[in-house]
């Protein structure tokens, strides 16, 4: 049995995940506790962990090129490689309205936790010889020594760039925008997204030489997604 109200969080999660529950700004105030015992009481980074499981057993099939070119792999910043969750506490865990001052004084603090799986699988990647690239939508100018400053003493170190102020809101389904950019066009081949669908294209490649692998859906899809 239930408990009262578990029910609706239940649907209005389903209902986000399969994307039918459009132009939400803010969760359900009646879903607030049971966010909150997602996130705290660990099934959250049971999620994770099981993804990441997933993410390593692919790589672990990857056949190095021929041409010696290296797979590049995507990585989003906030709430993939480091947690924002202390900030939402204070949100009510996305039942009050995101509010980007707010969110950029509690940024500019560089106190974000990496989130371990997350550290995990970046380490093991940099490791192996990928090349790694973070994005953000987090502004350059005002947050871009805090955020750097934040990922190395995290642990991500190694990366091939930082690429901040990243918005493909005007075209999220086309990837090729990005493939294309000059900030990452060093990479040879591009391989899997890790991170929340609206920073990291919505679904995966979409060139005939991609290579497919799972894709980790952040804190965001359930915390709400803040746009700098």
């Amino acid at each position: 049995m239930l408990p009262e109200g578990a029910s609706y969080f239940l649907s209005w999660r389903l209902a986000v995940e399969a994307n039918n529950a459009r132009g939400w700004r803010t969760v359900p105030s009646q879903c607030s506790s049971y966010v909150e015992a997602y996130m705290l009481g660990g099934q959250y980074d049971r999620d994770l962990d099981l993804i990441v499981d997933q993410i390593l057993s692919y790589i672990n099939e990857i056949v190095p090129s021929d041409d010696g070119a290296m797979d590049a792999w995507i990585l989003d910043v906030d709430d993939t490689c480091i947690s924002n969750l202390f900030y939402y506490r204070g949100k009510r865990y996305g039942c009050d309205p995101f509010d980007p001052a707010g969110f950029k004084a509690w940024a500019l603090k560089g106190g974000c936790p990496a989130i371990p799986a997350v550290l995990g699988l970046f380490k093991y990647l940099v490791r192996n010889g990928f090349k790694v690239f973070l994005i953000t939508g987090r502004d350059q100018e005002t947050l871009g020594q805090a955020t750097t400053d934040n990922l190395h003493n995290q642990g991500f170190i190694g990366y091939e760039r930082l690429i901040f102020n990243v918005d493909f809101a005007d075209d999220p389904v086309n990837i090729n925008a990005r493939k294309h950019d000059s900030r990452i066009q060093r990479a040879e081949r591009f391989g899997v997204q890790v991170g929340d669908k609206k920073a990291t294209g919505e679904g995966r490649l979409q060139n005939s030489g991609e290579r497919r692998g799972p894709v980790e859906r952040s804190a965001r899809r359930v915390l709400g997604e803040p746009s700098f």
